[in-house]
């Protein structure tokens, strides 16, 4: 099934029953926009224990593995829920389990969990302020830095438009500050409720959204004073909500989970061989 979260899409494949015997190159097969079906990630369905609806494993369309992505929660929650009939699901990641609440409307609420703000969970490489990162680029500079259970850092720019995301962002992802590479966010504040961004996606690219990302952008203005604890993100792909609830600390996310449509692919004999 291929699905959309505000134009961040995905190919999702049910394991819940079979072994899919995902491998690097068919990862990367399924995941080329000539080659493939092509998507900015992979989905893998495994059977939900102990209190999980389901499993989800994402991978990047480079084959590695991804902690989270908010946008693939949203569309699995709309599957889990429109099967079992539920409004509520939980989806568990290797990063932790995701609670998803289905609204009437057609929109998906995913507790994201609280953000990790120390310099050993984004991971950072030694010890600093993840507030104030030392990562530079001529006059783009200081960062904030957090983890949404995935590294992300994110510029604050004056301008969205004249900043060239396609090329600092490969630049920053793989920078020395980040062991296990970084999502790079470039975020415009157009007022207190709103912002406007863009986001590098480690192992992907750039997407037209990206959810986590879209998380560590609002959590990361609101520490920095920039806006409140609740915004509207305008991505390239649509529109999402975030609230980090000062309550428990808890990041929410809501926005669509779209079907594209559904098929059946037979990888080719070379490829199983190189499998």
């Amino acid at each position: 099934m291929k699905m959309h979260g505000a134009g961040n899409d995905f190919v999702i494949l049910d394991g819940r029953t079979r072994a899919l015997g995902l491998t690097t190159p068919r990862v990367r097969h399924l995941a080329d926009r000539r080659l493939g079906i092509g998507c900015d990630q992979l989905i893998s369905l495994e059977p939900g224990r102990d209190g999980a609806d389901v499993f989800m494993r994402i991978h990047n369309p480079d084959g590695s593995e991804a902690g989270a992505c908010g946008n693939a929660t949203r569309c699995v929650a709309a599957l889990i829920g429109q099967e079992t009939g539920r409004d509520r699901v939980v989806i568990r990641t290797i990063s932790g389990d995701l609670p998803s609440i289905l609204h009437a409307d057609g929109t998906v609420t995913v507790d994201l969990g609280a953000p990790r703000l120390g310099w050993d969970q984004v991971p950072l490489t030694s010890a600093m302020d993840t507030l104030h990162l030392p990562l530079a680029d001529g006059a783009l500079a200081d960062p904030a830095a957090l983890s949404m259970g995935n590294p992300h850092a994110t510029f604050f720019v004056t301008s969205i438009a004249a900043t060239p995301v396609a090329t600092l962002g490969p630049r920053f992802e793989t920078d020395g500050l980040f062991p296990d590479r970084a999502n790079i966010g470039f975020a415009e504040i157009l007022s207190p409720e709103r912002i406007r961004l863009r986001v590098w996606e480690r192992g992907a690219g750039l997407t037209l959204a990206c959810g986590s990302g879209a998380c560590a952008a609002l959590v990361n203005a609101a520490r920095r004073g920039l806006t409140g604890r609740r915004a509207e993100m305008i991505l390239d792909g649509g529109r999402l909500t975030i609230e980090w609830r000062e309550a428990d600390g808890h990041v929410l996310m809501t926005g669509p989970a779209e079907v594209s449509f559904t098929g059946t692919m037979t990888l080719p004999e070379a490829l199983e061989i190189a499998a």
